[in-house]
């Protein structure tokens, strides 16, 4: 377990590294990306495109080792629809999204370089997840 804890810890690093080296912990970065007919910046694209590009190529070799390093299985996915919770969900995730700038990672990667954003965004952001496990839950 020490070794997932550990892992899991490097991976979110790297992961906001990479965020910041990028300028998406700049919600200015994403807002331009979305602002198609105004001050467009096409950073984000290549952010994305250089995810999906190494997800393509490497997704299928990882999946051949028949485990990952520091686990039994894998844990994929077995939904296969899409649901009005999906596309609800999707939704409001867009408009906050669209509305901050931020999402869950880079809004986590700004909390470490002291974003003024990030540090209203992220609070907001648990109390979403709060209230809606409390709705859940009813």
């Amino acid at each position: 377990m020490k070794k997932l804890s550990i892992a899991a810890l490097l991976s979110g690093a790297l992961f906001g590294l990479g965020l910041a080296m990028s300028g998406m912990t700049d919600p200015r970065r994403v807002l331009g990306f979305l602002d198609v007919f105004g001050d467009f910046d096409p950073t984000l694209a290549f952010v994305l495109g250089g995810a999906v590009a190494t997800t393509t190529l490497l997704f299928r070799f990882v999946l051949r080792r028949g485990n990952p390093v520091l686990a039994d299985t894998f844990h994929l996915s077995n939904i296969r629809q899409v649901d009005s919770r999906l596309l609800g969900g999707a939704a409001i995730f867009g408009v906050g999204w669209g509305i901050a700038g931020y999402c869950p990672g880079p809004s986590l990667a700004g909390l470490g370089v002291l974003s003024l954003e990030a540090l209203w965004f992220v609070p907001s952001m648990v109390a979403g997840i709060l209230v809606h496990r409390a709705v859940n839950r009813a």
